[in-house]
């Protein structure tokens, strides 16, 4: 071949070449990408929670995920880890970012998921350190909720997740996000919910992990107050009278035939005194100033009492069962 015709087939080749790039770029541009946040990214939950995140059941109408990795007491090689594993092991390739700092935290975002948790401390936890802990995580969250209510989408869905001062950080965001509605904000007790799923299961006799028991609802503050909800809880897979395929569930309440008895182990479990010691976090008292004040701001959104809930969910021509709902008061020793 001369090299003329050589010469003019890779300028043609090279044209080519730059249009197909030119079009796709187009078209990347017109796909506004579904932004996640991670607060708390190195938390060893965030190697299931991930994977989680990027597969099609969880946001199936989304052709592009936008993956952020924010952990303020993290560091730079280990989220860069975390971000090159996301990427070699999902099944989509997302957009992957790492932040050390809140200089662009919360930018575009759709969903948050807070993993910020309190910090564990030792044997000992001084009552000083108790609120230089409370303390520190009042200002980090007063300044996410602030940056959340400034650079989030207004459709944002802030979820907050833990083992300690749950209800207080949810509080905080919502105080400090004004123009986001309250309902935009959820607060999950894993440790209690998790708990409450394995005794019931045990109860049953059907796996404690994955999705055989579900529907078991945590109300009021895991550092205070708070009631376990058994009333709409499902399970799967219950090797009873009546048996289904793998998507058949039946009422927990249902087939839990003494009921009393069954459920008193949960009680039991659940209801031991919080304390650093027991819990290995840094856990308020009951009696604490922060906590009183996420109490009453509870009873200001919720608006119902436990009585009004009963009534709420009870079954025509069908008596009170105080234990569907334990109401679990932790005392100090």
């Amino acid at each position: 071949m001369p090299t003329d015709l050589m010469l003019s087939v890779a300028a043609e080749n090279l044209q080519a070449k730059l249009k197909q790039t030119a079009e796709e770029q187009r078209r990347v541009s017109l796909i506004q990408p579904f932004h996640i946040w991670i607060s708390g990214a190195l938390s060893p939950v965030c190697h299931v929670l991930i994977p989680k995140l990027l597969s099609a059941e969880v946001f199936p109408g989304v052709s592009l995920i936008s993956l952020h990795l924010l952990d303020l007491d993290g560091t730079e090689e280990g989220l860069q880890d975390l971000r090159m594993e996301t990427q070699d092991l999902a099944l989509i390739s997302p957009q992957v970012t790492v932040h050390t700092n809140v200089e662009q935290a919360f930018r575009h975002a759709d969903v948050v998921l807070l993993l910020d948790d309190g910090p564990a401390d030792g044997e000992s936890d001084p009552e000083e350190d108790r609120r230089t802990s409370v303390k520190k995580i009042s200002e980090r969250y007063r300044e996410y909720g602030r940056l959340i209510d400034s650079r989030a989408r207004r459709e944002v869905k802030v979820m907050v997740s833990g083992d300690s001062f749950v209800n207080l950080r949810c509080s905080l965001l919502v105080d400090s996000a004004c123009s986001i509605e309250s309902r935009q904000f959820i607060a999950m007790a894993t440790q209690l919910e998790n708990e409450a799923k394995a005794i019931i299961a045990k109860q049953l006799n059907v796996r404690a992990s994955g999705i055989y028991v579900t529907d078991v609802i945590v109300w009021g503050n895991i550092s205070g107050i708070f009631y376990i909800d058994v009333q709409m809880a499902k399970v799967f897979n219950y090797d009873g009278a009546v048996k289904g395929p793998p998507f058949f569930w039946q009422p927990v309440l249902k087939v839990l035939h003494d009921r009393r008895a069954s459920l008193t182990p949960l009680a039991q479990t659940c209801s031991r005194d919080v304390t650093a010691d027991s819990c290995g976090v840094g856990a308020l008292p009951r009696r604490s100033e922060e906590t009183r004040l996420v109490g009453d701001k509870l009873k200001e959104r919720i608006q119902l009492s436990l009585d009004e809930l009963l009534q709420v969910t009870q079954t025509p021509r069908r008596e009170k069962n105080p234990e569907i709902i334990l109401s679990l008061q932790q005392t100090r020793t």
